[in-house]
């Protein structure tokens, strides 16, 4: 266990961020997931409801990741990267 009273803080600091951390990846997951699913519905239905649906989901997700880039989550290009592949997939379910 910790000796000082600097490494106790750092303890707590880093149980603190490592919950942070965890709460906005696991929901940046949770809609991806969702969004996944919701792109193989509308590849098989082809309706207009089913894909904006779908880009409400992406617009949650970027929402998500922005914020997590900014508290230092994620960095900046594994951010960048993301976004680029989940819409390159809704453009290709529309093509």
């Amino acid at each position: 266990m910790a000796n000082s009273k600097s490494a106790i803080k750092r303890i707590k600091t880093n149980e603190r961020n490592r919950l942070q951390n965890r709460f906005y990846k696991s929901s940046i997951r949770t809609v991806t997931k969702s969004f996944l699913q919701q792109l193989e519905t509308y590849k098989l239905s082809q309706e207009n409801t089913d894909k904006e649906k779908a880009e409400t989901l992406l617009k949650l997700i970027y929402k998500l990741i922005d914020k997590s880039t900014k508290k230092s989550i994620y960095h900046k290009n594994t951010a960048a990267r993301k976004k680029s592949n989940l819409a390159f997939q809704l453009k290709q379910s529309v093509l």
